[in-house]
């Protein structure tokens, strides 16, 4: 040749630029014969699988592929055999050789024809991160489709659109759970890629972004209640609003919203029906109270000065008046839910409470001592009515118990006679008394402000076969 050299040593120097190559770059250099026979391998492997070359050389390399990949593998290297123009990848678990399966993402050519190789070439990269990535990925796409297809609360997708020009965004829909689209009619298909305001027109679609904006302001999921009319019996949502940050930057908001459509009709109505009821208490206080104590006021008087038969039941008729205007005045205004408590110890409580009713004989025994929240002046009622019920219906010398029970309550029985179990509901309602000359409200008020407290009221029998009322407290 005209520098010199011979073929042989061009060949040589070939190889030699090869060998060097192969084994510098980070990928797997690995050469298999038309049996899969590994012939050579770049000393990489050691970084990528832990084995020496000289512990491959000579092997198969389907022994080190796993099971469930060897078809794939082996369909591969016939497709590079056939057509020898065409490289194919594939991508299989290879056995490290502490045991564990790493990822491969193997280039196969062929290069039979190449005197330097004269065999298959691949080259390979471990892959494992981005596999086990993957794997994730797509094992949260099925799980947040299943939460998407089966969760009873309706799902909403928007895509953030950020403009070019003045920074503000604008909101298209992405996506509609099924159940969003069975209790609203619409569908993805109907509103992908659309604004509110083309879906639900400009009033109302100005409304809902206000919410949305916000909650990008925010930058933070927020909550709140819209209206949205939709259908009949889907007007009001409590909505959960949350963003999604790629890159720092929101580029989806996700929606979780509910149909408390009924919930705030009841609402409004309790609202009409307690305007309602303290009208009616009004009335009872101004215009009947006033009358009721003149005349309470004049019967007293003629007793004083002349001596009838009907004199003694006409006060005493007066009197339950004067105890049922009480006690209704009571029911109507203890009722509402309490927005502000203290924190209270039951000692001091129920001795305040036992003070003020005439318990004649009876004893108080207080068990435990706690501290708990609420209103003070509503439970001053609760323990008074109860204190009264036990010495009406358990006897001048009934001893009544108070303690604490389970995680957090309170209880308040006697040792008296008790209620009968089919009774133990019948007692909580409006009007009924056993007592004679009992307005029969007494435990209708004990329980609308347990129940004002956001607690239960229970019924049970006592320790002594007596009554007890248990108040089980929200957490």
């Amino acid at each position: 040749m005209e520098d010199g050299t011979t073929p042989n040593e061009d060949d040589k120097r070939g190889a030699d630029w090869y060998r060097t190559l192969v084994e510098e770059v980070n990928d797997l250099a690995t050469v298999v014969d038309t049996d899969g026979t590994i012939t050579y391998v770049s000393p990489a492997v050691t970084r990528i699988l832990g084995y020496e070359p000289d512990e491959l050389i000579g092997h198969e390399g389907y022994e080190f592929v796993h099971p469930d990949d060897q078809e794939r593998n082996a369909e591969a290297v016939e497709t590079v055999l056939s057509n020898p123009s065409e490289p194919q990848t594939v991508e299989v678990r290879f056995q490290h050789a502490d045991g564990s399966w790493r990822w491969i993402e193997a280039t196969m050519r062929n290069r039979l024809e190449d005197g330097l190789i004269n065999g298959i070439l691949l080259s390979s990269r471990d892959i494992t991160e981005r596999k086990e990535y993957e794997i994730e990925v797509r094992e949260l796409a099925e799980e947040y489709e299943a939460l998407l297809n089966n969760v009873e609360d309706a799902i909403f997708l928007f895509d953030v659109k950020q403009a070019d020009d003045d920074g503000d965004v604008s909101f298209e829909f992405e996506r509609l759970s099924p159940s969003y689209e069975r209790q609203t009619g619409l569908t993805t298909g109907e509103v992908q890629g659309r604004t509110p305001r083309d879906v639900f027109g400009d009033e109302q679609g100005t409304d809902l972004e206000e919410n949305y904006h916000r909650c990008v302001n925010a930058g933070e999921p927020i909550s709140y209640q819209e209206e949205l009319r939709v259908e009949e019996g889907a007007r009001f949502w409590q909505t959960k609003l949350a963003p999604v940050v790629t890159d720092d930057e929101i580029t989806c908001l996700i929606g979780v919203t509910r149909n408390v459509t009924d919930r705030v009709k009841q609402e409004r109505q309790l609202r009409q029906q307690n305007e309602r009821l303290d009208e009616f208490a009004s009335v009872i206080s101004h215009d009947l109270r006033n009358p009721l104590n003149v005349a309470q006021g004049r019967a007293t008087l003629l007793a004083e000065q002349a001596e009838s038969e009907h004199l003694d039941p006409l006060l005493r008729a007066l009197n339950r008046m004067e105890a049922i205007v009480e006690d209704t005045l009571t029911l109507a205004r203890q009722g509402e839910m309490i927005d502000e408590t203290e924190s209270l110890e039951l000692t001091d409580l129920v001795g305040k409470c036992w003070g003020t009713v005439e318990t004649e004989n009876a004893t108080i025994e207080i068990v435990e001592e706690m501290t708990f929240q609420g209103d003070s002046d509503r439970l001053q009622h609760v323990f008074e009515n109860l204190f009264r019920n036990a010495v009406e219906h358990g006897g001048s010398d009934v001893t009544v118990r108070v303690g604490c029970y389970a995680d957090q309550g309170i209880y308040v029985e006697d040792d008296g006679s008790g209620i009968p179990a089919d009774k133990r509901e019948e007692v909580l309602e409006p009007g009924h008394s056993s007592a004679r000359g009992g307005t029969g409200f007494g435990l209708t008020i004990v329980k609308r402000i347990v129940e004002a407290h956001g607690w239960e009221l229970f019924v049970a029998e006592g320790t002594d076969g007596g009554a007890r009322f248990e108040f089980e407290m929200a957490e």
